[in-house]
Parts: C-alpha cells; sequence; structure tokens
C-alpha cells in the first residue's frame, strides 16, 4: 500500500491552520462586540450589526442605538433627516444613560464609588440623568439622592421614587443661588458626608459627561453613517452630547456643520450666534435674572458649563425655537410618522428641518431623539394636546407656529 503519512499530516496542518483562523475570528469578533458595547474606545468603536450580543447587567444594554430615517421630514425638505434612537438606551431609556454610565465609572477608577458598597450618588437635575443614575445605582448596590426643579413634569419624580431614590423638588432658582437643584445636590452630599460615603455626580461640570459622547455617540454615528454626513444638530443643557459629538466628528468630517438647537428663553443661541451671551460683568455664576420660562426641559441655560465650554468652538450656527414650534413638530412627528418623543427632541427635529432648508436637498443631518414622549405626558404633552384621527397638517404649518395655537 502506498504511504499516505505525507499527505495526512499536510491535510492536518491544513485543517488546524483553518480551526486556528475561525477562533481567531471568532475571538476578534467577541472582542469587537465587547467594545462596541463598551462604547469607550474612540476611533474604534463599530456599529454592531446582526443580533445584539449578551451583555452583562443592564448597563451592557447602553450604547449603539439605531440611526433611523424620519421619513416625513426627509420626503419634505428633499435631505436626509436621520435621528439617532437615544430613547432606546436599554437602562434609563434617554441618552443621559451614557452620561450616568460614564460618570459612575470614573467615579469607581477614581475610588470615590465602591459598587455594592451603599455609597450614595447625588445629582441636581431636570429629570433624565437622575432617572439614569437611579437605574444603575440598583444595578452597582448604591443608593440615589436626586434634587430637580419642582416645575418638571411630575412623571419624571414618581418614577425616580419607584426606582428607590431619595427625590426632593425644590422651588426654580438661579445657579448663584444655594437653592437652585444642582446646588442643592451638592449640599446635600456635604450634609451627608459624616454619615457615609457619597459622590456628587455634577453632570454639568465633570467631563466623563462629554467624553460619553466622544467615545460612544460620536463614533457610532460616523460609523452608522459610512462616514457620511453634512450637519450634527443637538441641544445643550449640560452641553455634553454636543461637545462629544463634535469633538469626535469634525477631525473626521472637517466640512461638518455642526448646529445647536436651542428653546426660547436660552442664552446658548446668542452666545453661539453672536458671542454676546455675557459681558465681563456676568460671568458663569454671577448672573442673577432667572431664566426666562419654556415648557421645554432638559435643554437651553443661561451659562456656559464645563461640558459646552469642551466643544463651543466647534459650533458653527445655532437655530432659536419657540415653545409653539417645539409643541407643533412633535405632533407633527406623531402624525406622519408615529414617532412620540418629548420636548428637547422635538427641538432638534424643527431645527433640522431649518438647517436642511439652509442647505437644500441632497445632504444628510443627524439630530438626536433623546427621550419618549411618556416622560412629558403632564406638561409638554398636556400643553401640545391629542393629535386626534385623520389630520392633514402641513409642514409650513410646523414652521409658522405661533403660541395662540395652543391656547
Amino acid at each position: 500500500m502506498p504511504d499516505n503519512s505525507t499527505i495526512y499530516i499536510g491535510t492536518a496542518f491544513a485543517a488546524g491552520v483553518c480551526l486556528a483562523l475561525i477562533g481567531k475570528d471568532l475571538l476578534d469578533s467577541r472582542r469587537r462586540q465587547k467594545d462596541s458595547t463598551k462604547g469607550a474606545i474612540s476611533g474604534q468603536l463599530i456599529a454592531r450589526s446582526g443580533p445584539p450580543a449578551i451583555v452583562d447587567g443592564i448597563e451592557g444594554c447602553i450604547g449603539n442605538t439605531p440611526l433611523f430615517r424620519i421619513k416625513s421630514l426627509s420626503d419634505e425638505t428633499g435631505c436626509e433627516i436621520l435621528a439617532k434612537a437615544e430613547f432606546l438606551n436599554g437602562a434609563g431609556q434617554s441618552s443621559k444613560d451614557r452620561v450616568a454610565l460614564s460618570m459612575i465609572e470614573l467615579a469607581e477608577e477614581q475610588g470615590i464609588l465602591t459598587p455594592y458598597s451603599g455609597d450614595t450618588i447625588y445629582e441636581g437635575t431636570s429629570g433624565s440623568t437622575g432617572i439614569s443614575l437611579a437605574t444603575l445605582a440598583r444595578a452597582k448596590g448604591y443608593l440615589a439622592h436626586i434634587c430637580m426643579p419642582s416645575d418638571q413634569a411630575i412623571e419624571k419624580s414618581n418614577l425616580l421614587l419607584k426606582l428607590g431614590a431619595i427625590v426632593d423638588r425644590v422651588p426654580p432658582a438661579p445657579i448663584v443661588e444655594k437653592d437652585n437643584f444642582v446646588n442643592r445636590g451638592d449640599i446635600q452630599l456635604s450634609n451627608r458626608m459624616n454619615r457615609g460615603r457619597g459622590f456628587f455626580a455634577d453632570q454639568f461640570e465633570n467631563e466623563a459627561n462629554w467624553r460619553a459622547h466622544y467615545g460612544g455617540s460620536g463614533p457610532e454615528i460616523y460609523a452608522q453613517c459610512n462616514g457620511r454626513l453634512d450637519a450634527f444638530i443637538a441641544g445643550a443643557g449640560t452641553g455634553g452630547t454636543i461637545s462629544g459629538v463634535a469633538r469626535y466628528l469634525k477631525p473626521l468630517l472637517p466640512n461638518l456643520t455642526v448646529v445647536l438647537a436651542d428653546p426660547q428663553g436660552s442664552g446658548l443661541y446668542n452666545r453661539v450666534r453672536f458671542g454676546v451671551m455675557f459681558d465681563l460683568k456676568e460671568r458663569e455664576g454671577t448672573r442673577r435674572r432667572r431664566q426666562v420660562d419654556t415648557i421645554v426641559e432638559g435643554i437651553g441655560i443661561n451659562r456656559v458649563t464645563a461640558n459646552f465650554e469642551a466643544g463651543k468652538e466647534l459650533v458653527d450656527d445655532a437655530v432659536r425655537v419657540t415653545d409653539a414650534q417645539a409643541l407643533a413638530m412633535a405632533r407633527w412627528l406623531v402624525e406622519k410618522d408615529g414617532i412620540f418623543i418629548g420636548s428637547s427632541s422635538a427641538v432638534n427635529c424643527f431645527a433640522a428641518v431649518k438647517i436642511a432648508q439652509k442647505l437644500g436637498p441632497g445632504h444628510r443631518i443627524v439630530t438626536v431623539l433623546s427621550d419618549s414622549g411618556s416622560r412629558h405626558l403632564s406638561r409638554f404633552w398636556a400643553k401640545a394636546g391629542d393629535v386626534g384621527g385623520a389630520v392633514d397638517t402641513k409642514l409650513s404649518d410646523v414652521l409658522s407656529a405661533r403660541d395662540e395655537d395652543f391656547q
């Protein structure tokens, strides 16, 4: 019989190489899935395709949110208007999930927080960041103590209570006063320090905020768009989203237009457009005037935070959106697309239409849907009213909406 040992050895070697390559591909795939779940590796994050990976805990469900085409606005403007569905983050169901996780993980790295120790997280928030913090606090064995303005939608504080957080609803006050909701969060921490360990998240000034979007939202958008987009639009409360995404995208896309969507009563529109929000006598933290009232929650501010400062030189333009325009846009998106969003998301979408009209047809515009309308039922959507059955709103009606339309 012929000696086939050489053939057998060659075949076995080839099979071994194939198995090794397959194993390497599987290992690389798992590493990519792990990296995309963490959402913190700048420049390396890829958009996850196929079924989601199995992740560890609710915190693993944060990031890699879908980017989808808003059909009605795209068809009306001739631009491709895409929305980052941040309301599908899996912990607190808003874009603030990224921020909350980033701040907690940084505090853990610095030894300020220890998981499952009963340490307390304090924060002043209009609602969504507090909800994300309270959710992740439960997941990681912490307690949450949240201060929020009393004029925010009641369902936000109700949800916080269901999550086991201590909630202080305080009257609205300027940032320079100790009774401001942000300052109250810091004061509550100071008062407790002799009874146990605590951490003041400080989302407005904590750089972990913009870094969450620099390492997560920005790379995801770039990958999902295959590197092709003409404008990015976002509002600013803390300023973390617009700064983090702009800092990631601008070096890769120098011609990208970054636009601030700003509600009535906020000073950031003038700061971006004219550079005149403050003079030397009214530097951040010294202004006494209260902010003009707006029904929009979560964005709009009359000072430059550290997180907005981190990216403000990359913001090219701003669009001012009135309450009536935000309300009309929210109703439009339900009527035409079945998209039920909160107030800040409506501001973003209105600004996206204005920029689409400015740029002209054929451009790709990305904006952010921060949270669902279900958190805005008692205030924003109570004002917007029911959409009703057979209606045929024109986009021109949305663009020209006035306060008297919602009396």
